[in-house]
């Protein structure tokens, strides 16, 4: 039987920033949150961006589809733009 779903008002940022417009440089993305009690796909989702556990730290050039997963795990990421 799946488990119900339980909203519990302290898990999870109140609210999360804007995006950043897009860029032609790279991104620093760095876990914040585990993703330990996160679905499946949120799990894959920062493997594959290459964030194996809290605290680790990618740079990644800045794309559509790099913005799509960034998107889905954002509670989890803390995004800044990389200067050079």
């Amino acid at each position: 039987m799946p488990r119900e779903f339980f909203w519990s008002p302290t898990k999870g940022p109140k609210t999360t920033p804007k995006t950043m417009p897009m860029t032609t440089g790279k991104l620093r993305i760095r876990q914040v949150r585990s993703g330990i009690g996160h679905p499946q796909v949120q799990k894959a989702t920062l493997e594959a961006l290459g964030l194996k556990h809290h605290q680790d730290e990618v740079v990644h050039q800045d794309s559509p589809s790099l913005r799509g997963q960034i998107k889905r795990v954002r509670h989890l990421l803390e995004v800044t733009a990389v200067t050079e």
